[in-house]
Parts: C-alpha cells; structure tokens; sequence
C-alpha cells in the first residue's frame, strides 16, 4: 500500500453515489494513493481517480496528489474544477445496479490469472471496453470464454464499495460477437457477486446504447446518470 496521508471522512448518503472513492478508501485500499480528500488507483492498477467531495479543499488535495501540468482522469464524479483546472474531456455515462438478473455459473467460463494478462490486454486493445492495465486482474475475479485455445471474450470485477461489486472489462473479439457470449459471462460474474452477499453493479458511456440494452436485458436498471472525465491540474 502507497498513501500520501489519511483520507478524510466523506460523506455520502450511498455507496454508489461516489463509488470509486468508497472503494479506494475501503476494500481496495492497498491499491491506493491518497492524499486527504483526493485518491487514485496506483497507475498499473487502474488510471482513475476520484474526489472524496467537491469542496476547494478537494481540489487543492487533487493537486497535492497529482502535481501541476497533471491529467487526472476522475471516475463517476460529477464535478466542476475550479479556476486552474481544465476540462481536457469528458464522457456522460450511466449507473446501473443488478434489479432482477438471472445470475448463474457458466460452464465454459474459465478463471483468468496474471498468466492470462498478455492476452487480456490484447483482447481489449481491440474490443476497448474501457481502462485496463497490467495490475487491473488484481481488483477482483475474471472469467473468459476460449475458443480453439484463444481467448474471446471476457468481464471482470473492478470498484468494490461497501456492499456491491463494478462488473467492468466486458468484451467480446470481432467474429465472435454476436454469440451471446458477453450476456453469459455477466451472468457468471454477477453470481460471484451475489454469492458474497454482494450486490452487482456497472456503468457505460450514455451514448453505449447497445450495451445498455444488453444490460437491461439481462437485469439492471438505471440507478442514476453519471460522468467520467479527466482534468488538468494548474501549472506550477
């Protein structure tokens, strides 16, 4: 574990409303770097970080933290940075939480290891499901599909706030797509949820609106819209 000091109690009436600060100030704690009301995943993990709330104080943690000239990417935070900050982009997205799937084991999914990371890495270098690195298998379970030896499809665990569990990393390879594969492994990854006494959770872009279907589908419902985006800090 790397901390830059003790984080400062935030509060929140949900866990979900700011996950990605319950998850590094609580389970996922020894993948943090925090620095009072500011927090990121170590780089090789993951490259979010969050605000534990929107007070100046916050932001001059965040600059504490990151250091001037910095991209900070910020996860599921709504947020408007104060003078100094810039805006580099940002992405509107949705919440959704597990109302009614039908969570069950999938017998063709195996359990991927730090072994499998090289081809995971390939997997979403060419599907994108979102932010993944080398350390990111770390944060939770992942299963995957193989095909003739080749991996093709997987989904995995990733922000784990009190009670609930991130369903994130999911894809499927081009020519296989289709199959139903992706449903079948949030399946799977929702039933390991849920045999913790765990509640699933995800987000996507709001412009994903193939995925959202999909997840709707499958169970989940829209809990709240939301915003991934990435700030510059001031220069020095």
């Amino acid at each position: 574990m790397s901390l830059l000091g003790d984080p400062v109690s935030a509060v929140s009436s949900h866990p979900l409303d700011n996950p990605a600060w319950a998850s590094l100030t609580g389970a996922h704690r020894e993948f943090a770097l925090i620095s009072g009301l500011a927090a990121r995943y170590q780089p090789d993990v993951s490259p979010f970080g969050v605000l534990g709330d929107t007070t100046p104080q916050a932001w001059a943690d965040l600059l504490t933290l990151a250091g001037p000239d910095a991209v900070f990417p910020l996860a599921a935070l709504e947020a408007t940075p104060p003078e100094g900050f810039t805006v580099e982009w940002s992405l509107p997205g949705v919440q959704m939480i597990d109302e009614s799937v039908d969570a069950e084991p999938d017998p063709e999914a195996v359990r991927l290891t730090a072994a499998d990371v090289p081809e995971m890495l390939d997997l979403v270098a060419r599907t994108r499901p979102g932010p993944f690195e080398q350390r990111t298998i770390e944060l939770g379970t992942y299963l995957g599909i193989r095909r003739d030896g080749a991996l093709v499809a997987m989904a995995g665990e990733r922000m784990h706030p009190p009670g609930h569990t991130e369903i994130s990393a999911v894809c499927t390879a081009p020519g296989h797509q289709g199959q139903g594969l992706a449903g079948r492994l949030v399946r799977a990854i929702a039933h390991e949820i849920r045999s913790r006494g765990e509640v699933p959770f995800l987000h996507a872009a709001a412009t994903n609106t193939g995925a959202i279907a999909l997840y709707e589908k499958l169970g989940f419902t829209l809990r709240k819209m939301t915003l991934f985006s990435s700030v510059r800090t001031p220069p020095s």
